[in-house]
């Protein structure tokens, strides 16, 4: 009877979306712990969708349970129409999966790895040489070249090249640009552009909120829970207040000094800034927040309205499931 229920779920959503969620739940430590709390989702076919959140908000456990490594505890997901617990063979061949450690054979050389891979799914490079060229040419002088002597930027467009081998209908990349340089992270997302334009729906995860705005749709996930899901400039549109900076010579002292002023309701960190919100904005709300500062001995105390940020958003909605820890420093 279970078996036939899911059966006539995954038929149901085979038209829906190329990746679906409804009510996922993922625990560990014998229920203790709850990675992934009643998630319901759904990327269309085609698209380049994020999934944002800190270090263990549940991005890999979702991951995972699409992938068909691991079994949720609760509710039912389907990839390309077909459900992750009866169809996990088939989802197996037509998905790639990139993750967020480097996993390849670290012994074996860059062309061997890909070699390999691709003989796992049945096929070779030279049959689908075509839709890697662009990356592969990239790192090709140095096919000979064992991976684990590769650079960052090297090991990830390697690990992309063998997810990417088999032409999977729908890839999965979790974490790809942690732990790379500036310019390797630009060059994979416009990478993942371009291989949008074939057709592929593509999901990454990322820490990065900048990451955010690259991507069609974002899902932004804290703690086990989606706090929304929407367009990136809609989720920025949607922040509720007005939105201040202000800075100073003693930046510490002066985001200690805001939070104690009963008339903000919030004071960030960002960088050498501090963004700030208030219970009530008027028209001369910059030129109070000046005087405040000023009374209390910051001289040179710089303040301006600015436009919110998606990581703005996201701490704002953080606050308003209440957990905000009041030392978060977001990285800028």
């Amino acid at each position: 009877m279970e078996c036939l229920e899911k059966c006539s779920w995954a038929t149901q959503n085979r038209d829906m979306g190329a990746v679906i969620l409804e009510h996922i739940v993922k625990t560990y430590n014998q229920g203790k712990l709850i990675a992934v709390n009643d998630v319901s989702l759904k990327v269309n076919e085609g698209e380049l969708f994020g999934l944002i959140g800190p270090d263990g908000a549940g991005k890999t456990s979702i991951f995972r349970i699409l992938t068909t490594l691991l079994l949720a505890d609760k509710g039912q997901a389907s990839v390309a129409g077909l459900d992750v617990v009866k169809d996990y063979q088939k989802i197996r061949e037509i998905v790639g999966y990139m993750p967020g450690r480097f996993s390849l054979y670290q012994d074996l050389t860059l062309k061997e790895n890909l070699e390999f891979f691709a003989t796992v799914f049945g096929t070779t490079v030279e049959e689908n040489y075509v839709l890697i060229k662009e990356i592969y040419d990239q790192i090709k002088p140095f096919s000979s070249r064992r991976a684990g002597k590769l650079s960052g930027g090297m090991k990830q467009k390697l690990a992309l090249c063998c997810a990417m081998i088999h032409k999977p209908k729908v890839l999965f990349l979790d974490e790809p640009t942690t732990g790379v340089d500036a310019v390797s992270r630009k060059e994979f997302w416009d990478i993942l552009a371009k291989l949008k334009e074939q057709g592929i729906t593509i999901l990454v995860s990322t820490p990065y909120m900048d990451e955010a705005t690259l991507c069609e749709r974002i899902a932004l996930i804290q703690e086990g829970r989606i706090m929304s899901v929407d367009r990136p400039e809609r989720i920025i549109q949607a922040f509720p207040k007005k939105l201040y900076a202000a800075r100073s010579a003693d930046i510490y002292r002066l985001l200690t000094d805001f939070r104690k002023n009963k008339d903000v309701t919030s004071c960030f960190a960002f960088g050498d800034w501090l963004h700030i919100t208030l219970i009530q904005d008027h028209a001369d709300s910059e030129q109070k927040l000046m005087k405040y500062a000023e009374e209390l001995g910051h001289p040179q105390c710089e303040v301006k309205q600015i436009k919110p940020g998606i990581e703005d958003s996201f701490i704002n909605l953080m606050r308003e499931r209440n957990v905000v820890p009041q030392s978060h420093l977001p990285e800028s």
